[in-house]
């Protein structure tokens, strides 16, 4: 691989004892169909797109299973299952831990294990877990640790509380919709204006974040501690990856209000299975040299300095 292959900041895993309790519980990613996953399939896929490091998390509907201790074994299952990925093959992967929210305690005890003796490039965070969004203010104390860290939080969406159309499968519809409601949470509360040591990147594109964000700097009306200017300037702290979002009507959005070194690559392997197509479109997109080696890898080095 050239030293400009890509690092893949939306791939998933999928351990078996994992996909063995989803089956057992009748739980899945919003009604998608839970794929197959194995380390010669993301190898594979990562050749295939010139990826030279996935940094992997698990994707919805995370750890959150029937009670807070259940929830925190298996997140630290599946988080030293991501670690031993990475010590085996450290140019390769890396991780983004779970944590066990909306369990507040178990999440600041798993963001010390992860970071201290798994050393995890960063966390995964859904966009809400039992009706409760990121900006809510039960959540402080782990924004407060993870600033601390200066993490990389990953934040991928999960189904709402209310389907937005009933019978149709989250990832569809609802997941765009609930990145961007929960990033909007964020900001009308104070999130990433409090915290600004850690960097958020945002699935697929900020959902419909690029399209709307100028709307949501309407959120200082019900924040009077919060300007226009200071919403519009906390929208743009966000990162944003490409998975499932470098379609010619998704990409002018997204470059039109993302600050340039801060998209990144991202093929949502396994579960999209148009990764190829995505990857084929944004390839064939019409940006220059430098912008296109950001997201490629550039930006991502910036955020993760053990890749770079």
């Amino acid at each position: 691989m050239s030293g400009h292959a890509r690092i893949d900041t939306h791939q998933h895993y999928l351990p078996r004892f994992y996909r063995d309790l989803l089956d057992s519980h009748g739980m899945d990613a919003g009604g998608w169909p839970t794929p197959d996953w194995s380390l010669e399939a993301a190898l594979a896929l990562m050749d295939d797109l010139e990826i030279a490091t996935g940094v992997v998390s698990l994707s919805s509907p995370g750890v959150r299973f029937d009670d807070d201790e259940t929830s925190r074994a298996v997140a630290r299952r599946v988080n030293e299952f991501g670690a031993e990925l990475v010590k085996d093959r450290p140019d390769r992967f890396g991780l983004f831990a779970s944590l066990p929210l909306p369990d507040v305690d178990g999440a600041l005890a798993e963001i010390a294990y992860v970071y201290d003796e798994l050393h995890a490039d960063g966390v995964v965070l859904l966009s809400n877990v039992d009706g409760i969004y990121l900006g809510d203010r039960a959540y402080e104390p782990v924004w407060e640790e993870l600033n601390r860290r200066s993490a990389v939080v990953f934040v991928h969406p999960d189904s709402p509380p209310m389907a937005m159309l009933p019978g149709m499968p989250s990832p569809l519809l609802d997941f765009p919709f609930d990145t961007t409601r929960s990033a909007v949470h964020m900001v009308a509360n104070g999130v990433m204006s409090r915290y600004t040591d850690m960097k958020v990147v945002l699935s697929h594109a900020g959902g419909f974040l690029p399209y709307a964000a100028y709307r949501f700097t309407g959120v200082s009306m019900f924040n009077e501690a919060i300007t226009p200017e200071q919403a519009f300037t906390d929208l743009r702290r966000f990162y944003f990856d490409t998975a499932l979002s470098s379609t010619p009507a998704a990409m002018p959005s997204l470059l039109a209000f993302a600050d340039p070194t801060h998209i990144t690559f991202g093929s949502d392997f396994p579960f999209a299975p148009t990764s190829k197509q995505m990857t084929d479109m944004l390839d064939a997109a019409d940006i220059d040299d430098t912008l296109r080696a950001g997201i490629d890898r550039k930006n991502a080095e910036a955020l993760f300095s053990r890749l770079g």
